[in-house]
């Protein structure tokens, strides 16, 4: 056909992957509009016959394309129709499109740039922000600096209002303006001009405020406003701090605040070095809060050896510690007496086995310990001994604290004989006899803690305590024959010593089975009881096994049942004789005691523990 134009359209069609679009380029190209549109709706590429709707001037047919199928190329369609009314003279409708295309703050204002009056209207009628500025540049073109003033005010353009108010000479106005909104182009701004004429303080003023510190720091080493200076300076960058740094050092004067803006800079040995060479105490204790384990070891040394020189321990044992000085921390903690806390000794306490030997290691955890025992942080003092392997020592520190769920607890882990006969002993001094609990733990602990012979003591406590308490010989009969067990299990690695407890312990159990089996018989052979029980008082050494008070009570009892009242009070005289300093209503109850006061006649006073003389009683039973 020779159309080279024709050629290159369908040459361009045929990257499209429907075969259906590139039939259509074929049929515009043949004029073929009809057949083109059916296949491009056939194959719905609705961006295609958005196009060729446009491009054969069917704008209405491209709008409802574009809103309907095609939202993608909406505000370009809008546009383009827009270009196309404004061509077309038509520019009230124009304008509309261009706005839906949200491309009026620039068109718009080009469009109407020749119809002044329209513009204004517009622009009033819009209330942007951007077409404010717009027109307020325009109308400062025109040298109307009044209207421009109201529309930079109107789209808020402080740089603008700023520079406006500058060049008309209203300086006290663009500074209420650059103070009053804050904005930092206009700060800045109104600081060049306050430098241009050399009114140095409300440059430094508005530097600051337009955050342009290195110009306010600039200005303030140049006119010597070492105040400003410090504050500006920590405000700005690094590389500020430093150049104000070297500043005052160079200077001479205010070497606390070149220390200050060294460490800030981050440049900590400087600041030390400083510090140190024009002894900045205050400058050096802000220094050290941020000295860590990371910090150089030789300026953390330093450092603490010139607080301990100040009399700053505390600090100085923090700063020792971060420099791994374990042992020298632990003396100066020990010379000054000052508290370890539980942070501290964590802190303290080394993991890495680079850092200190093993050996070493344990002997700085026991130390720590030794600190705390002497603190009465008992349980610090457990957790320290415990990790350098010493359990005895936790053990008596843990016991120091007296918290028994504790001591049981490690006893129970540490299943050392040593630490169950450490846990039993503690827990006898506890109120064992009211919980049952207690008494099983003990004599667990004795029994894994292999002490046969410390058990056996337990027992006999026990049996002593049924006896003095209780009256309960049968109890105690039971806890001495566990005790006698105990001792004959420990009986191959004694001595003559254990032999004769054995034997004490046997002549105890002899007896007490005698006076339980007398209790026993009464019911069914009351006089061979009682004369069992009279035989045991002809037993030497007869208490502390059994109390000579429970055997004359039992027979004073008796004596007391049968009627034989001179015979219960002979029995009480004698135990009276027997036990001078005892209360006899101890042993003996208090009806028997009435029924013997009210039959023989004779006054007993229990309190006082005293009776009537023998010829007192003589004369009254004769009386009788």
């Amino acid at each position: 056909m020779g159309n080279a134009r024709a050629a290159k359209a369908l040459k361009e069609a045929e990257a499209e992957p429907e075969p259906e679009a590139q039939v259509a380029m074929l049929a515009i190209q043949l004029g073929m509009l009809e057949d083109a549109e059916k296949l491009y709706k056939c194959c719905q590429r609705y961006d295609l016959l958005n196009n060729f709707y446009q491009a054969s001037g069917q704008w209405q047919q491209a709008l409802d394309t574009a809103e309907s199928s095609d939202r993608i190329h909406l505000r370009t369609t809008y546009y383009n129709y827009a270009k196309y009314l404004e061509s077309m003279g038509n520019k009230t409708l124009a304008l509309v499109y261009y706005e839906n295309s949200d491309t009026h703050r620039a068109e718009v204002p080009r469009m109407l740039q020749d119809d002044t009056s329209s513009l204004e209207i517009y622009v009033n009628k819009m209330k942007d922000k951007n077409i404010y500025k717009w027109w307020a540049q325009y109308l400062e073109s025109q040298s109307d600096m009044d209207s421009a003033l109201h529309f930079y005010e109107c789209a808020q353009d402080y740089l603008s209002l700023v520079r406006v108010h500058c060049y008309m000479g209203n300086i006290q106005k663009a500074s209420a303006i650059a103070n009053d909104t804050g904005d930092r182009a206009a700060s800045y701004h109104l600081a060049r001009h306050y430098e241009g004429h050399d009114d140095i303080k409300q440059a430094v003023h508005f530097y600051t405020r337009a955050q342009a510190y290195n110009n306010a720091i600039r200005l303030c080493k140049e006119n010597g406003l070492d105040d400003q200076l410090m504050n500006l300076a920590l405000l700005s960058n690094p590389e500020d701090m430093m150049e104000a740094a070297c500043y005052y050092e160079e200077k001479g004067s205010h070497m606390d605040r070149a220390v200050t803006l060294y460490h800030k800079a981050g440049y900590v040995s400087k600041a030390l070095e400083l510090a140190f060479a024009t002894q900045q105490f205050s400058a050096l204790q802000l220094i050290a809060e941020d000295l860590n384990e990371n910090s150089d070891p030789a300026l953390l040394a330093r450092c603490s050896d010139f607080f301990i020189t100040h009399s700053q321990y505390e600090k100085a044992v923090e700063l020792l510690v971060a420099a791994k000085k374990y042992p020298q921390a632990l003396e100066l903690c020990v010379t000054q007496n000052l508290t370890i806390t539980e942070d501290l000794a964590e802190r303290m306490t080394v993991t890495d086995s680079k850092d200190l030997s093993e050996d070493a290691r344990k002997e700085v955890l026991e130390k720590i310990a030794d600190c705390c025992m002497r603190q009465g942080n008992y349980h610090l003092a457990t957790k320290k001994y415990t990790q350098a392997g010493n359990k005895p020592k936790a053990m008596r520190a843990l016991l120091k604290s007296g918290d028994t769920e504790k001591i049981v607890f490690f006893a129970n882990v540490c299943r050392q004989k040593e630490i169950f006969i450490m846990a039993a002993n503690y827990l006898q001094s506890l109120d064992w006899r009211n919980d049952p609990e207690i008494l099983k733990t003990i004599i667990g602990f004795y029994t894994k803690g292999r002490a046969p012979d410390l058990l056996a003591g337990f027992y006999e406590a026990c049996a002593q305590v049924e006896i003095d308490d209780y009256q309960n010989y049968e109890k105690a009969l039971d806890a001495l024959t566990e005790a006698a067990k105990c001792l004959l299990k420990a009986k191959d690695s004694s001595g003559e010593q254990q032999e004769a407890r054995v034997a004490d312990l046997q002549h105890k159990v002899s007896l007490i089975k005698k006076f339980v089996h007398a209790r026993r018989l009464y019911p069914e052979n009351a006089d061979e009881a009682v004369r069992l029980c009279e035989a045991l008082l002809e037993e030497p050494e007869l208490d502390p096994a059994v109390r000579i008070g429970d055997a004359f009570g039992f027979l004073v009892e008796h004596h007391c049942q049968q009627g034989n009242l001179e015979v219960a009070y002979r029995k009480l005289e004698e135990l009276q004789k027997r036990l001078p300093s005892q209360n006899v209503r101890y042993y003996i109850s208090q009806a028997s005691l009435e029924a013997l006061q009210k039959v023989m006649g004779v006054p007993i006073d229990g309190d006082d523990h005293t009776v009537k003389e023998d010829d007192e009683v003589e004369e009254d039973l004769n009386l009788s």
